[in-house]
């Protein structure tokens, strides 16, 4: 027997118990103020029967012996007294229509006396079992403060207090509301957030800090960041999150990349760019990359006729495989293939074989010192490889051909950006042919493979120092499904050889972005954990230049999303450009880098030496606007209305 179903009938077996004992003492109260002879006890069993039958029946048709007890609220008690109110006036009424009634009065003192009984029997369960939990609670438990004392801050102390298996105790709240300071929530006292709030955590047992506010933005977020982390304590965010079919979920989350981006989170996608995918063959060269994986998962919602994921690297394709599987079963007709763009043979197997409709070019080499030191590789992958990609879908007749880009391609300094480029242009200049063409550019992904958020998580997990290249440095940062949704809504907007660009807002001093993963971390910058300087990389730039600039922009109809005003080489000259790539990488196994630098400066005229721009960095606007936007930032708005 199911433990649910025995409980059931152990709770049914409690009740009538109950019941009749309070039903014939009734009875032997009524039976000392007057004689109760044998008619009149017959009628008073059959009374008795009727109304445990009608009142049990209500009690199973509102279920009431479906309730966990133990976490029962008050629309628990509250429908097992409507059932017992119901079920008694249709005894009664049954008691009367076949003449076995035995006076209004017995069955009210009857029924009240069961009610409150076995009421008192479920809230005396339920009071011992929290007690016992909370003492249980208080042994090596880590003390929180809960920021908000609303209803999303009261889910969060209960579930923190009654369950067994939580690690934290909750010792007090903190709230701007004057009608809630002084007060308690769950026995917890409320204190005022004022300006003092900081030291009187730093003088309490706190160890961390729960911010239990919902509908936060990323102002709200990194002034409640700023504010409690002199405490020292570790910030955690409890929010409402998404959980399929399931509806909303509630989780703690110590560092969200979001919480970094200083800014709010852009929603990119419209729901005709996702009906776009429906039923199509989508292939993703790639796919077990950081945006190439994401992209999957977007393309897999939308339930495409076939999804095929390319990738040279198994371990990821195996995992991408075996998420999607979990998560659609047979519902998605999905193909992993292990191959490298750079083999035509291998990439025109697979389009001979899928005959994909939508193509997302994704694999490519994006570590910038890395390919400064191995020039070769990242143009037999970027640049030869994507030219492989793209013969291979108009020659097996895709529709739409999608390349994933980077800002690092708009005046390349490196190898890495440099390659991208000529990727762009490789896809720009085909706009004679059947298939669609088009290129998305954007900024850094935060937590894709081998960004800083990785590597600066680390370094804290390790007791420090993060190291940075130059605390000048700025970059544009956006998100890992932001980036995707932006790919995708491009592929169905996509119609000859555009390059779209997304408005990434302003750009984030990677200075900053470490202070505050200290921050969140519960560390203080340059106290418990330092941050050094190693000076730049090979091929890095202090910034990155700004995308959106509206006088070389053309607009689209999503406001995110722009097009750039690039006048596109000519078919017959990207051909010769590659004739001399070719040329470079035949029968070559050690490929001069010095020799790649040369060939790109040679075919891309925007592509310039590192130190070069450097030397001007801090006079651009760009530079500028990230300097101003930290300087202001401890000047932010004021918190007291987040938590009203």
């Amino acid at each position: 027997m199911r433990l649910a179903n025995r409980r059931k009938y152990i709770l049914i077996l409690i009740d009538a118990a109950i019941y009749f004992g309070v039903f014939w003492a009734t009875v032997f109260a009524a039976s000392q103020t007057s004689t109760i002879d044998t008619f009149t006890a017959i009628k008073y069993a059959i009374a008795c029967g009727i109304l445990f039958c009608s009142v049990f029946a209500a009690r199973l048709a509102f279920n009431v012996y479906n309730n966990v007890w133990r976490y029962a609220n008050s629309n628990a008690y509250l429908s097992m007294l409507c059932a017992d109110v119901l079920g008694g006036l249709v005894g009664t009424a049954i008691g009367y229509i076949l003449r076995q009634h035995i006076g209004i009065w017995h069955i009210t003192a009857a029924l009240t006396g069961f009610d409150l009984l076995t009421l008192a029997s479920r809230f005396i369960y339920q009071q011992h079992y929290q007690h016992l939990n909370m003492n249980l609670a208080t042994l090596n438990k880590i003390n929180v403060a809960i920021v908000g004392a609303g209803h999303t801050g009261v889910m969060l102390a209960e579930d923190l207090l009654y369950n067994s298996s939580s690690h934290y105790k909750p010792i007090c709240f903190v709230d701007k509301s004057q009608e809630k300071i002084g007060g308690k929530v769950c026995g917890i006292k409320i204190l005022p957030d004022d300006d003092k709030i900081v030291a009187t955590l730093s003088s309490m047992p706190v160890q961390e800090i729960f911010v239990a506010v919902p509908n936060l933005d990323s102002d709200q977020t990194q002034a409640l960041i700023e504010k409690y982390s002199p405490t020292g304590c570790k910030i955690k965010f409890y929010d409402f999150t998404l959980n399929g079919s399931a509806g909303e979920k509630q989780k703690l989350h110590e560092l969200k990349v979001e919480d970094l981006l200083f800014r709010d989170v852009l929603r990119i996608s419209t729901t005709d760019s996702a009906a776009f995918y429906r039923d199509k063959v989508v292939l993703i060269t790639g796919g077990g990359g950081s945006i190439g994986s994401e992209l999957c998962r977007q393309v897999a919602k939308q339930h495409p006729k076939k999804l095929i994921v390319f990738d040279i690297y198994e371990n990821n394709a195996y995992d991408l495989q075996q998420e999607l599987v979990h998560i659609y079963g047979n519902t998605l007709d999905l193909a992993v293939e292990i191959g490298s763009v750079r083999d035509v043979d291998r990439l025109e197997n697979i389009f001979d074989r899928y005959r994909p409709q939508i193509v997302f070019h994704a694999a490519a080499h994006k570590h910038v010192p890395l390919m400064e030191h191995s020039g070769g590789e990242a143009v037999k992958n970027n640049v030869l490889g994507t030219y492989n990609t793209a013969n291979a879908a108009e020659k097996f007749g895709a529709e739409k051909f999608i390349l994933i880009s980077t800002d690092k391609a708009v005046n390349p300094t490196n190898i890495m950006g440099a390659t991208k480029r000529m990727c762009e242009m490789i896809v720009q200049c085909r706009t004679e042919s059947k298939t669609t063409f088009a290129a998305v550019r954007f900024g850094n992904v935060l937590g894709s493979n081998g960004s800083v958020i990785p590597l600066f998580r680390k370094q804290i997990e390790a007791g420090g120092p993060i190291t940075i290249t130059d605390k000048r440095i700025i970059r544009y940062f956006m998100t890992i499904p932001e980036a995707a949704q932006l790919v995708m809504q491009a592929g169905a907007m996509a119609k000859r050889g555009e390059l779209f660009v997304l408005d990434m807002g302003k750009p984030v001093k990677i200075l900053d972005l470490a202070e505050n993963m200290i921050r969140l971390s519960g560390l203080t910058p340059y106290k418990d954990i330092d941050i050094v300087e190693i000076g730049l990389r090979p091929g890095e730039k202090l910034y990155e230049e700004l995308l959106i600039k509206t006088e070389q922009l053309a607009k689209t109809d999503n406001d995110l999303i722009f097009i750039e005003r690039d006048e596109p080489h000519s078919r017959t000259e990207i051909e010769q450009d590659m004739l001399r790539f070719e040329a470079l990488c035949q029968n070559n196994p050690h490929i001069d880098t010095e020799e790649v630098k040369t060939l790109l400066k040679e075919i891309i005229p925007t592509y310039h030496a590192p130190e070069e721009v450097n030397r001007h960095a801090e006079d651009t606007r760009e530079m500028r606007a990230a300097a101003a936007r930290s300087a202001a930032s401890g000047e932010k708005q004021p918190i007291s209305a987040v938590l009203q």
